[in-house]
């Protein structure tokens, strides 16, 4: 981490100061960051990078007017500029009737960050990672029927936070991450097939092992050899937790405050409705211990917590900030999130389906003819209708056996239907920011040959 020059102090001296250049309001965001990669490719190094950051940025209000200016440079000369660079900006801007900086009783007051394990102490150190990168894709490389290599990669970062406003609040967090990655080839010339493997983690000691990572990407490399393509037909698919997440970023998309503020959403009408079938429950979850997303406030200082968006198949809430939840009458859910020199938008934390009971293998054994899907290609997704069609490979049940890969597949439905006929089996992990388990979908229709 680099040695901080912009202590709260001096942040909200910075404010203070902004305020006597004419800003009715301000607040602002320090992020800065260390990062540490590496690279390598058939036994060869071809990354091996460190590096440090920092941003702030500053937003000032003039009654209904708004501006964002960032900046690298935190001189004082460069701050004076920066100031009086926002101040102009905002003077000249549009009125925006929803813009503004949190009420003092919205704010986050006590919180525990140390509970939440957000950062690793220490550092990982590169000969740490180039060790993780090389296990890994010679694990890859053992297995009997590869071909090539498009290589492996690590990498740990860690940065902080600092946010300040003029309504008094003024704290910070810092946060930890690691990954380990590789991607392998089986077969020749045009019979090729790639596929990878991945993890990722707050502690780097959560890490999965680099030689299983290396592993499990080549047997699912091989297993793809030789595919095949299907009859358009209608029938249930299943979806591998590598790409069933996406089906919980779907509605993540569908109830962002902003959309439904706007009108745009396949959901506008749903709240309190059943949406997905009783069994189903989907969480945000910004103080889940060790997540990837984890934060004990939100990017305007609300205070956040848990929610349960979905409910035994219910809608419960929209993700809102302060903005969007102004537009609808309503309150910030803490669902905040900013860069150093954009304005605050509604976004999830560590979002999730509950898993079910059954067991992925079960799950297959109860389809007659399906295809099981492990990734996706492109999207085709209109938030206003909920139409979905996405390319699709994976592999072809028959008799609840998965028989043969297959590739160049459209998936088509509405994502309404969709979220009826979900079931999750049993088996969720929490290895990105958005997690489900292996999903069933029925009903889908599959354009083929």
């Amino acid at each position: 981490m680099p040695k901080t020059d912009m202590t709260l102090d001096r942040i909200t001296d910075l404010l203070a100061r902004a305020k006597k250049a004419g800003a009715d309001d301000a607040d602002a965001v320090y992020v800065e960051g260390t990062s540490l990669s590496v690279a390598q490719r058939l036994g060869k190094m071809e990354k091996l990078e460190r590096s440090e950051g920092a941003d702030l940025g500053l937003r000032v209000l003039i009654g209904k007017k708004q501006a964002v200016v960032s900046s690298s440079d935190t001189s004082d000369a460069a701050l004076n500029e920066l100031i009086e660079r926002a101040v102009a900006m905002a003077k000249n801007a549009p009125e925006d009737p929803y813009c503004g900086i949190a009420d003092p009783s919205e704010l986050a007051e006590t919180f525990d960050v140390d509970a939440l394990e957000l950062c690793e102490p220490g550092e990982v150190d590169q000969a740490k990672m180039i060790e993780w990168a090389t296990a890994c894709e010679e694990a890859a490389r053992s297995v009997e029927g590869i071909t090539n290599s498009e290589g492996s990669e690590a990498g740990w970062g860690r940065h902080q936070v600092t946010l300040a406003a003029t309504n008094g609040f003024a704290n910070c967090y810092a946060g930890s991450g690691s990954h380990i990655s590789v991607s392998v080839i089986a077969g020749t010339g045009t019979a090729m097939e790639r596929d990878y493997d991945y993890d990722s983690a707050v502690f780097s000691t959560d890490l999965r092992d680099p030689v299983d990572i290396g592993k499990k990407a080549a047997e699912k490399t091989l297993r793809r050899l030789n595919p095949r393509k299907v009859k358009s037909a209608h029938v249930p698919v299943i979806l591998d937790p590598r790409v069933s997440a996406s089906i919980v970023g779907h509605l993540s998309g569908a109830i962002n405050g902003s959309g439904i503020a706007r009108g745009t959403s396949f959901l506008l009408d749903a709240m309190g409705s059943e949406v997905f079938a009783p069994h189903i429950n989907i969480i945000d979850d910004p103080h889940r211990k060790r997540g990837l997303r984890s934060k004990p406030f939100d990017a305007e200082g609300v205070a956040n917590q848990k929610r349960h968006l979905i409910e035994n198949g219910v809608l419960k809430t929209w993700i809102m900030d302060l903005r969007s939840a102004r537009q609808l009458g309503l309150k910030s859910t803490g669902n905040a999130s900013r860069g150093a020199g954009s304005l605050p938008g509604p976004s999830t934390t560590n979002l999730y389906m509950e898993p079910g009971t059954i067991s992925p293998a079960d799950m297959i054994k109860e389809i007659k003819s399906g295809l099981y899907i492990t990734e996706m290609i492109g999207s085709s997704v209109n938030g206003v209708t909920g139409d979905y069609s996405r390319g699709a490979s994976g592999y072809w049940i028959e008799d609840g056996e998965l028989v043969y890969p297959v590739s160049e597949i459209t998936v088509a439905g509405n994502l309404k239907d969709m979220f009826k006929t979900v079931v999750p089996a049993r088996d969720l992990t929490f290895k990105y920011g958005t997690n489900a388990p292996t999903l069933r979908i029925d009903g889908m229709t599959l354009a083929g040959q």
